[in-house]
């Protein structure tokens, strides 16, 4: 299959390409801007597979996108492209406007009329499979999940905009057939994920000795899922998911972020410990994000009783391997300097 990817230098983007091309025979075109966040050092497993090519377009360029597609041919899109940290999304919003609902709607228009031109046959396999978060849902109060069919009750810029977008694709479907499935999932973590996240965050800041900036009183739930089982994830629902359909993908772990907190500082104490005192002395409550939501978490089990998935990785192991993955960085930083 040919599928062309959005955001495929991002960090959850490389974790599907490298699965897709390591664990099927794919072709993939990877679709970045390569911005701030993006790093094609993640794709290096797979680079020399002669089944990967990168285009540096942005979604939001209509002419370079459709070029993409009249070029490459695609059987499938996997749409991940997104600006996706809060904190930027409340102090420069328009580029979560533009990116998000503009270049989505460009994708969208583009793979539309595209699709109407593709044979019968290729047509009726063609699959746009657009990743989005639980976010879209809002808060939790302290019981329940989010489902498929919760209402959309976003509180931020960055969860608005990919609201918008998953109506945008759900409107795409219903209006003009276009096969489209959406998926949603909960906070993902694991290597290579930029620092501005909280969990590499907290790990490169222990290890630098820079104070480590907690929320409030970091009484903030979330549901972490690592990326690889987002990625084997997301692959099953291309191969399987119905068009039209959502499928919400968690980790089945609620974690404080406090609590997530204490645990990394408390591998770093066993794995690299200072000479004196703990790195959980670096903990600083700093005040709470405006609009801060108190907890996310997803039920999986339309995903699991309908496409046979559930998360292999418990977050003790992979917060274990992604702690050692970054001192892996930070010793080779070095190593270079």
């Amino acid at each position: 299959m040919k599928i062309l990817v959005t955001g495929g230098a991002g960090f959850i983007g490389s974790a599907v390409i490298k699965n897709l091309i390591k664990h099927g025979d794919h072709q993939v075109c990877n679709v970045d801007n390569l911005t701030y966040a993006s790093n094609l050092e993640a794709l290096s497993d797979v680079e020399l597979s002669g089944r990967l090519e990168t285009k540096v377009v942005d979604i939001c360029d209509f002419s370079a996108l459709k070029a993409c597609f009249e070029l490459f041919s695609p059987d499938a899109v996997m749409h991940l492209a997104a600006e996706s940290h809060v904190d930027n999304s409340i102090l420069s919003p328009e580029s979560f406007i533009n990116t998000n609902i503009v270049g989505t709607f460009n994708l969208l228009e583009i793979a539309r009329s595209y699709v109407e031109n593709l044979s019968l046959r290729r047509k009726q396999a063609f699959r746009f499979v657009h990743i989005s978060t639980d976010e879209v849902f809002g808060s939790l109060g302290k019981n329940g999940l989010f489902s498929e069919n919760s209402p959309y009750d976003p509180s931020s810029p960055y969860s608005a905009s990919k609201a918008s977008s998953d109506h945008l694709v759900r409107a795409w479907y219903r209006t003009y057939g276009l096969p489209t499935i959406i998926t949603n999932c909960s906070n993902n973590y694991g290597p290579f994920q930029f620092t501005e996240k909280l969990i590499p965050k907290i790990i490169t800041n222990a290890l630098m000795g820079q104070k480590i900036p907690i929320y409030g009183d970091g009484s903030q739930i979330r549901d972490w899922l690592f990326v690889e089982d987002h990625a084997i994830a997301l692959a099953l629902v291309l191969d399987k998911g119905r068009p039209g359909e959502t499928y919400n993908i968690g980790g089945a772990c609620e974690k404080t972020n406090l609590d997530v907190a204490l645990m990394i500082l408390s591998i770093l104490d066993k794995v690299k410990p200072l000479k004196d005192g703990s790195y959980t002395s670096l903990i600083t409550h700093v005040e709470d994000r405006l609009g801060h939501d108190l907890r996310y978490a997803v039920d999986i089990s339309k995903i699991k009783n309908q496409l046979g998935w559930v998360p292999q990785y418990d977050f003790e192991r992979g917060v274990f391997q992604t702690v050692n993955w970054f001192l892996k960085q930070v010793y080779l930083s070095r190593e270079v300097d």
